[in-house]
């Protein structure tokens, strides 16, 4: 199912979710401004809620976050987790997949889920006459999910289609390939739905057994925002998770470490895809507010440099821009778009040299760029906070990440402490020594003639060379 689209800051923006899994952009989840401030309590069993007060709305937004996802998978189990998160909603013990869908649909909100590379989500935005009901129908499934044999196969079948259109879709294939080929050895490089043959060797007794050894109340947190009272909100949970009892493991993995490299995939397309991922900061790193900035500055917009330059200028692509791809342990600032074939080269060139010269300060971010960086941030950080499911969704993951909500304000009092010798520091210590280790996905008509994987790999490895001196 899909993730909540977000902005820059991991700020989601609401729609009717399909049932189609979709990691969408895992960056820095904030805090918003405005409302009552945030509290929190552990359960008896050892869940977390955490709940914002929004006045003025009729609506509430929920969400179970588990802290549970392709992490938790061994490579021959990869694809169980998103599997898990689909098997869901097809039927517990007192009500069927159609009785479920039916209540969903009669409730007038959104239910769903996504999985992610970190965790993942099951959310409801409803009116606040149904919060009740909401949290009892989240609870069942949760807690009472039968994973039906017949379902099972169904939704295999199901993910084997969302797998093949993934492989049909080239801005999505080549983001798959540029993390596959940056993390060949760890869970992040691996596609969140799995491989077919992953897929289709999954039982059902596979399932249950990572059902209840990874979906413990210590993994889970509840989030809440919108009309409603912490209290009552909690007293609730508790009703309808009570019965959820132990303690998940806890297997310590190695940071990943980024790979450099170029992977080229010829597919009958008229146009080439290319991402380029450099490695950056994890999530909770005190440098990101930067390196926000140094993203919108290079690709956040249609005022960005590399829009300006490659779009504007020159008309060698329709679109490019650049996203910051957050984890617990890792990041990754992605440059990606799409441009003729016979163009791939001088773009790419473009691309990488744009890269080097900013991080290493010979392009150096003006006062001018600064401030319309700033306040770009920070008004897509404003207007993304008047959805309850916004609300919600930076709740969830703050507890995640951080274990408490970042205090209201501090996001914007950080983002305006940015300055150009903090992005100056930044492109030095961090970019520019992570450079080298770029990873380039492309994704493309076969033309031999005019690139091959070497002479890209050739051109990624070369580019810098001489500006480091």
């Amino acid at each position: 199912m899909n993730a909540l689209p977000t902005n820059q800051l991991g700020t989601a923006a609401p729609r009717q979710l399909t049932r189609a899994s979709d990691e969408r952009r895992a960056v820095g989840c904030h805090w918003p401004v405005g409302g009552a401030a945030a509290q929190q309590t552990v359960l008896e069993n050892g869940i977390r809620v955490v709940t914002e007060e929004v006045s003025g709305v009729r609506s509430i937004a929920f969400g179970v976050l588990a802290d549970v996802g392709p992490r938790q998978e061994t490579p021959a189990q990869s694809g169980i987790a998103h599997l898990i998160e689909h098997l869901v909603f097809q039927g517990t013990g007192s009500r069927s997949a159609q009785q479920i869908a039916s209540l969903m649909d009669l409730s007038g909100g959104q239910f769903g889920g996504f999985t992610t590379r970190d965790y993942t989500c099951y959310h409801a935005t409803v009116l606040d006459e149904h919060r009740t009901y909401a949290l009892d129908l989240l609870g069942d499934l949760l807690l009472n999910s039968i994973f039906a044999p017949g379902s099972l196969e169904r939704e295999k079948e199901a993910i084997l289609h969302e797998i093949a259109l993934g492989r049909d879709t080239p801005q999505q294939r080549v983001q798959d390939l540029l993390k596959a080929l940056a993390w060949p050895d760890h869970p992040l490089g691996r596609d969140i739905a799995g491989r077919p043959e992953t897929v289709q060797a999954i039982t059902r007794e596979d399932l249950i057994y990572f059902f209840h050894r990874h979906y413990t109340p210590d993994r889970l947190i509840v989030a809440a925002a919108g009309n409603l009272e912490h209290d009552d909100v909690a007293a609730q949970v508790r009703d309808a998770f009570w019965r959820l009892l132990g303690d998940g493991e806890r297997a310590e993995q190695p940071a990943p470490e980024q790979r450099g490299g170029v992977m080229l995939e010829a597919a009958g397309v008229s146009q080439a895809y290319f991402a380029v991922g450099i490695p950056a900061l994890p999530y909770a790193h005190p440098d990101r507010y930067a390196l926000y900035i140094f993203n919108q500055v290079l690709g956040g917009g249609v005022s960005s440099r590399l829009f300006r330059k490659l779009r504007e200028e020159r008309g060698l692509v329709y679109h490019v821009d650049a996203d910051y791809h957050a984890y617990r342990d890792a990041g990754m600032l992605v440059v990606s778009g799409s441009t003729a074939p016979e163009q791939l080269t001088q773009v790419l060139g473009m691309v990488l040299l744009e890269l080097w010269r900013t991080a290493l300060g010979l392009e150096a971010v003006d006062e001018e760029e600064l401030w319309r960086a700033k306040t770009q941030v920070r008004r897509q950080h404003l207007l993304a906070a008047e959805c309850t499911a916004t609300r919600m969704s930076r709740l969830a993951v703050q507890q995640l990440y951080f274990g408490n909500p970042i205090p209201a304000g501090s996001i914007l009092d950080r983002i305006e402490a940015v300055d150009q010798a903090a992005l100056a520091r930044l492109g030095r210590e961090q970019l520019a020594v992570a450079l080298p280790r770029t990873a380039v996905a492309v994704v493309a008509p076969a033309a031999p003639h005019l690139y091959t994987a070497e002479f890209l790999e050739e051109m990624r490895a070369g580019c810098g060379i001489g500006l480091r001196r």
